[in-house]
């Protein structure tokens, strides 16, 4: 009996003991040797500001989001403020966050032997939050080498250099937490997240990959307290490239534009338009006079590639339209009518002031009408009057159908629809009256009860949903 208890134990002890190979090859790395080769290319940057810009200057760091924080450490009267940067060449030039130097009067930049040099603005790009400044120094500097954000892997091991709390020279090391993040704090967020330890004075260094290569440049944290909490965001070096070219080559930013809206393409909407994928972005809405309207593109396409490159997000469809060359044409394949149709597209050069999405107008007058039940959504509609106008605080240019009920639990509520919401569009055809409507959700429940699809609008937003039936007849 004692033969086999102390044979059990020793088995059970060979388990608990037992270290995979994978594990045993490199279960805790040593950064030693990439942090010692790295650190030279990272500089402080402290910039220093009027106390009366201050007051200002505090909202320009936050992305609107509640818990995500720009990363600004700020000491004495709000006067100095410290932040990150990293050489690009050898004649000076150093990428560091736009929210870094912001507004400030001077700037001045600490190399890794603690040499103080005062640099000059180059450029800034406020829509991706990058900079770009110079110093003039006789010191060797040792310049980055920039990786492919594109081919980092969720898992994947980073290294974090920075100046947290003015402290300098700090590495953390993480991993890629996740990919393609959208923070809301800019137009083209695509941001790298990772679990590597940044904090306040972060802001604009760099985070490496373990071959020694640039792929990100750190610039927000998702905190509740100010400090981090293991959710760092970077933006990819592959967007901060072509950025930062424009800003050494001619100080400033200009983006290809081709002047539409986009939304996510979902499985109800491609359902309700005959796609059998859910790829591409759909097109909710066109600026006026702008490519994209000049072209025949229409309000319910879904663009489903843009110059060769498939759209497989709205994200990468804003990116490449931005970065095409002002004045080129593109092809731009779209889904319409249940087929694909090329358009060809010349690009123009983005306004500063993008001018409003066209409105969708019916071509004769509402008249006006009771409450009416779409059975199976979920929704009560009626006709557009002067009491739904007042009731409503409605724009009276806007024509359509208005939503005065949505039933709680429905489709239609989990979508976002609300009272006073007013359909313009039912797949893709004018909406003139409540008997439109129920023309158009009858042909729907025909063809196998599929989804249907709302062009909705609310004053000044403009956006698409697909509902589905949900078999309330009530």
């Amino acid at each position: 009996m004692k033969r086999v208890f102390f044979l059990i134990l020793f088995l059970s002890a060979a388990m608990l003991f037992r270290i995979s190979p994978a594990a045993a090859q490199m279960p805790f790395p040593s950064f030693a040797d990439l942090a010692e080769r790295l650190i030279p290319s990272v500089i402080n940057i402290s910039t220093l500001h009027s106390p009366e810009n201050e007051e200002e200057n505090d909202t320009d760091f936050q992305s609107g989001t509640p818990g995500i924080d720009r990363f600004f450490n700020q000491k004495g009267n709000n006067q100095v403020s410290l932040g990150s940067g990293f050489v690009l060449s050898e004649d000076g030039y150093i990428i560091t966050n736009n929210h870094v130097i912001d507004q400030a009067e001077e700037i001045s930049v600490i190399l890794s032997d603690n040499t103080k040099i005062e640099a000059e603005l180059i450029g800034r790009d406020m829509k991706t939050d990058i900079a770009l400044i110079k110093i003039n120094t006789d010191k060797k500097l040792i310049p980055v080498v920039f990786g492919d954000s594109d081919k980092i892997r969720v898992g994947d091991w980073v290294l974090a250099i920075g100046n947290p709390f003015g402290l300098g020279g700090s590495v953390t090391a993480g991993i890629v937490s996740a990919k393609s993040r959208d923070i809301e704090s800019g137009p083209y967020d695509n941001f790298i997240q990772t679990d590597a330890s940044i904090n306040q004075g972060s802001s604009g260094g760099p985070m490496f990959n373990m071959n020694g290569e640039v792929i990100g440049i750190n610039s927000a944290i998702f905190s509740t307290t100010g400090a981090s909490m293991g959710i760092g965001f970077a933006i990819p070096v592959n967007l901060a490239k072509w950025v930062v070219s424009q800003l050494k080559n001619t100080g400033e930013v200009k983006r290809g534009w081709l002047g539409i809206k986009i939304q996510p393409n979902t499985p109800e909407i491609a359902s309700s338009l005959g796609l059998s994928s859910e790829a591409g972005a759909l097109v909710s809405g066109l600026s006026e006079n702008s490519p994209a309207q000049k072209s025949g593109i229409k309000a319910g396409d879904i663009i489903l590639d843009f110059d060769g490159h498939k759209i497989d997000n709205t994200k990468n469809l804003s990116r490449l339209a931005a970065e095409t060359p002002i004045g080129k044409k593109v092809s731009v394949t779209l889904w319409r009518d249940k087929k694909e149709l090329k358009i060809p597209v010349l690009i123009e050069q983005m306004p500063e002031d993008v001018p409003e999405s066209k409105k969708t107008e019916a071509k004769q007058p509402a008249v006006e009408g009771n409450e009416v039940l779409i059975e199976g959504f979920g929704i009560t509609v009626t006709e557009m009057s002067p009491e739904t106008i007042d009731k409503y605080s409605l724009n009276p240019e806007i024509k359509g159908i208005v939503i005065t009920g949505v039933r709680s639990g429905s489709d239609a509520e989990q979508k976002g629809l609300k009272k006073g919401n007013v359909i313009v569009k039912i797949d893709k055809k004018d909406v003139f009256g409540i008997n439109n409507v129920l023309q158009f959700v009858d042909e729907a429940k025909r063809e196998n009860n599929r989804p249907v699809l709302l062009l909705i609008q609310d004053n000044e937003t403009v956006h698409f949903a697909a509902i589905k039936p949900d078999g309330d007849s009530k």
